[in-house]
């Protein structure tokens, strides 16, 4: 009879082991999950401050420093909110960022369509954007295709030479200062008014020296 209560005893007492046990680990795992959560948490607070700071950087006009932030919060995010790609785009454009902000205005038009709080001020801002953004391509191609008078050698004529172009012929420089006038001997032209063709076609491409004087 002693036995029998002694391994009845026995084995109550593993249970009560194994119940503390597995109440002691489950206590563990949910203070670690807490401890995550939390982490989360904080980790999202931050982000959504970052958020909350650029756009209101952007709405008082410093760009730049938006951007910044946006930038954190592109980082830190893998699902991005869909307001953040209307602001962003925005905000993109007063950098001159026009093929930046219109790829972040039609994301945010294609998700939103014409239901989203700002579905009306997207589709302003992309239409001045596509629009900045052609005159942007239109400068650049006439810049392109400029042809310049310093890339070529100009023909001075038979005489060979030209009237100097600082100094007006006179051999000497005008400054005019605040109260009086200060004369100085050109130092292009040698005392002589006039420039040989050669070191004309110098001046106008910036490769003449002057003269020290």
């Amino acid at each position: 009879m002693r036995y029998h209560l002694t391994i009845l005893l026995s084995f109550f007492l593993a249970a009560v082991l194994a119940s503390v046990n597995g109440f002691s680990q489950q206590s563990e795992q949910e203070k670690l999950f807490d401890l995550e959560a939390q982490k989360v948490s904080a980790r999202q607070r931050l982000i959504t401050h970052q958020l909350d700071s650029a756009i209101l950087l952007s709405d008082q006009g410093a760009y730049e420093k938006a951007d910044e932030k946006f930038k954190v919060v592109l980082k830190n995010l893998k699902s991005i909110p869909s307001d953040f790609t209307f602001h962003f785009g925005k905000n993109s454009f007063h950098l001159g960022l026009y093929k930046q902000s219109i790829d972040w205005l039609n994301k945010y038009i294609q998700l939103k369509g014409t239901s989203g709080q700002y579905s009306e001020a997207a589709v302003d801002w992309l239409a001045k954007a596509e629009t900045a953004l052609l005159k942007e391509r239109e400068v650049q191609a006439r810049q392109a295709g400029e042809v310049l008078s310093r890339d070529y050698d100009i023909d001075c004529g038979a005489a060979g030479k030209v009237l100097c172009p600082i100094c007006s012929g006179t051999t000497v420089v005008v400054k005019k200062g605040y109260l009086n006038e200060t004369y100085k001997t050109c130092p292009y032209c040698n005392r002589v008014g006039f420039l040989s063709c050669e070191d004309y076609n110098k001046l106008v491409r910036g490769e003449l020296i002057p003269s020290s004087n």
